[in-house]
């Protein structure tokens, strides 16, 4: 027997007052991931998102936190494992979302599956992120075990999400493209989440990754003025003979 999910009451009566005396909790005692699958997949997502829109204000990503979407009650949220929401008030540090209070939800959403949560991810959850108007909601399987294939890309219509088409590339990657972040998401052959930003046609860098990088570029930095000084005082040497 299927239960029947209820649609939550995502607006408010427009004469409702905002309690500013409640409290909202900042976690909702649950674990941020059940295994390093899911943990890899969530934090190197969100860093990754993080580095991509560093340079824009009005560009929010989180993980993991708790979006309250009914006013006035501190005992109905949900916490997507990656979110993004353009036309934030600033993207400063938050501990949680009040939609009514930053005026509008999140418009990407993904949850990465795992033994406690895909089934939700399928059913509860897709029916609040549609009722509170979220835009693209993604689901991943990083183990392939819950669902397949192991992404699911979908986009709102109207009130009811409809499936979008996957592809695979030359490499064997499983592609879906995000309207809303313009960017592919991909996974590989051995169940490896990357995103990739088709109009520079480049794979992005994880917060990880984009520091290596830096620390490499600083490295060599360092190399090149140690040679150049150890050349300078060769020349000098010679000079002086």
């Amino acid at each position: 027997m299927v239960s029947k999910t209820t649609r939550p009451q995502i607006h408010y009566d427009g004469d409702e007052v905002d309690d500013l005396t409640i409290e909202y909790p900042s976690s909702d005692g649950e674990p941020m991931a059940e295994n390093d699958w899911q943990y890899t997949a969530l934090t190197d997502t969100v860093s990754t998102l993080r580095v991509r829109y560093q340079g824009r204000d009005d560009v929010y990503v989180a993980g993991d936190m708790l979006i309250y979407y009914r006013m006035n009650r501190n005992d109905i949220s949900v916490a997507p494992d990656v979110y993004v929401v353009f036309g934030a008030a600033g993207n400063h540090p938050r501990d949680s979302w009040l939609v009514w209070r930053e005026g509008r939800a999140p418009d990407f959403v993904m949850e990465i599956a795992s033994p406690s949560t895909w089934r939700r991810d399928a059913t509860e959850k897709r029916r609040i992120y549609a009722d509170m108007g979220v835009t693209e909601y993604v689901r991943f399987d990083p183990t392939g075990d819950h669902f397949t294939p192991p992404l699911v890309m979908e986009t709102l219509d109207g009130t009811e999400y409809r499936e979008q088409p996957l592809t695979t590339d030359d490499d064997g990657n499983l592609r879906a493209h995000s309207a809303v972040l313009d960017l592919d998401f991909c996974v590989s052959p051995d169940q490896q989440l990357r995103l990739f930003d088709p109009a520079a046609g480049e794979w992005l860098r994880t917060h990880q990754e984009t520091e290596d990088a830096r620390r490499e570029s600083e490295d060599a930095r360092l190399a090149a003025e140690a040679e150049i000084a150890r050349l300078r005082a060769e020349l000098s040497r010679l000079q002086q003979q």
